[in-house]
Formats: structure tokens, sequence, C-alpha cells
């Protein structure tokens, strides 16, 4: 059983590593040219050996924390990824299932990271927020999609917008986990779940500002 586990967290580290920084190279630079796409797929398949080794390891060493942020990077690579071939849905397009299959579970997902950060709060557990914060950030996605499903997106351009924000979301999650891997690294005066929320709480306003400049309505 450690041997499968250690075959998993190096996947796991591997895939992380080489999501975050390829991640960060397309959020610095210049996008829709043949290099952003390049490194996108490098940072797409990374994201989902990271995902996917994260949930291993979580079942294999019960770890709430480690599995939330699993769910959370595999379901915002893979609807990233896959509105890419979404693009006229406004025009009557219908999602496949695997779409709806990604989004259902995100949506139950949410409700469970939601209702467990609830009780960890009720608890005096501020690592609560953490669950509430991803779990409520998935549930905003979830009702994007269920609206785009739909044909009922509000901008033109919804499925660049979707990419993008889904694209940056999994890079969060990415920075998240470096951050709390290395917190005995960092200072010590900052509590233990700001390092689970830190990239969030920086990257949520740009998502929100890159969304409104490319909006087409």
């Amino acid at each position: 059983m450690e041997t499968i586990f250690q075959i998993f967290l190096i996947l796991h580290i591997a895939g992380g590593a080489v999501g975050l920084l390829s991640g960060l190279v397309n959020v610095v630079r210049k996008k829709g040219d043949k290099n952003h796409v390049k490194v996108g797929k490098l940072f797409f398949f990374s994201m989902l050996t990271a995902g996917l080794s994260s949930l291993v390891l979580a079942i294999l060493h019960p770890n709430h924390f480690l599995f939330m942020v699993g769910v959370f990077t595999l379901y915002m690579v893979s609807t990233g990824n896959r509105y890419l071939s979404l693009k006229q849905l406004r025009k009557g397009q219908k999602p496949k299932p695997i779409d709806w299959i990604i989004t259902i579970i995100m949506l139950l997902a949410g409700l469970v990271f939601i209702a467990l950060g609830t009780i960890n709060l009720i608890n005096a557990n501020f690592f609560g927020l953490v669950f509430v914060t991803f779990g409520a950030l998935g549930m905003l996605f979830v009702r994007q999609d269920f609206q785009n499903y739909r044909g009922k997106a509000k901008a033109l351009n919804y499925w660049l917008l979707a990419h993008l924000q889904r694209m940056i979301g999994a890079f969060i999650a990415a920075l998240t986990a470096f951050l709390v891997v290395n917190a005995q690294h960092l200072p010590n005066q900052i509590p233990g779940f700001l390092y689970w929320l830190l990239p969030t709480l920086i990257f949520t306003p740009l998502i929100i500002s890159w969304s409104r400049k490319r909006e087409k309505n």
C-alpha cells in the first residue's frame, strides 16, 4: 500500500510542479497564440495528473482538504477545456453527457464542502472557511454551467470567459497546494488557513477584471 502511495505522491508532485510553472507562464504572457495553446495543453494534462493523483492519495491516507482540492482542480480544468468545444451553445448546440456529469459532480461536492465547512465553523475550526470558500466558488461556476448549457449565456464569448476563469481557477488550486505544503518555511505568524485562501483572495479580483475587459455582449 505504501508503495502505491509513493508512486501517486510522485505523480502528484510532478503534475503539480509542471502545472504551477506552465500555469504561471500562461497567466503572465500573451493569450491566444500558438505558444499559449501548447503551454495550455501542458497545463491541462499536468493538472489532470495532479488532480487525479490527489484523490487517490486522499483516499489511501484520508485527507479531506486534499480531496477537496483534487475535486475542485479536476472540475476547473475539465470544464475549462470542454468550453473550447462548446462555442455554439447560444445557437442551439447541446452539451454532451460528460459535461452534465462533471457539473453535477461539482454541484454535489460543493454542497458537501459547504456543509463540512459550516460544521467546522460551528466547532470553532476556522479551516471551515476553506471548505465554504471552495464550495461556494464551485457552486457559482455550476450556476454558470447551467445557464450556459441551456443556451442562456449573457456574453457572446461566454466560452472564452469560462475557459479563462476555470483555467486560472485551476492555477489557484495548484498555487494553494504549493503554499500549504511549504507553509512550514513561511512566516509562522500567519494562520495556516490563510495559506489556503490567499491565492483565491488575490486572483479572484483579477479574474473578475480580466473577464470584464474581454466580455462581448
